[in-house]
């Protein structure tokens, strides 16, 4: 069911968020990524998939570590954008929260973002599978 219908949770850690409106535009009529399954929650405690975006400062850093620990095992952690993989333009960093996937750009395209997620929840089925046996 989960590689069917995975739920987002996106989660800021200090960004500009360009990131945060292309992920918004995924879920708009003109990309709908509803239409594949994909659902935003608005807790971390319902999602399957974080999509991580910010350089993430120090302060944001420890809230997102903490938010992270909530979300159910097993879980794939997306990171979106160049901060969130590098530190960006801004070159501001916390302790690094590494993630399963990246998502390359600043702001990454929408497409793309869809893309990631797929093949995140074809990652949760495969953590899924290995958790059983």
């Amino acid at each position: 069911m989960r590689k069917k219908s995975p739920w987002i949770y996106p989660l800021s850690q200090g960004t500009c968020n360009g990131c945060e409106l292309e992920i918004f535009a995924c879920l708009s009529p003109r990309f709908d990524a509803e239409r594949l399954g994909v659902k935003k929650v608005p807790s971390p405690r319902h999602a399957d998939i974080v999509l991580l975006t910010g350089c993430g400062t120090k302060k944001a850093s420890e809230k997102a570590h903490r938010v992270i620990e909530q979300v159910p095992k097993p879980r794939v952690l997306i990171e979106v954008g160049a901060c969130a993989i590098n530190g960006g333009i801004f070159k501001c960093r916390g302790p690094r929260i590494k993630g399963d996937l990246k998502i390359e750009g600043c702001p990454p395209r929408p497409s793309d973002i869809i893309d990631a997620i797929k093949k995140g929840a074809e990652l949760l089925v495969s953590k899924n599978t290995k958790k059983s046996d």
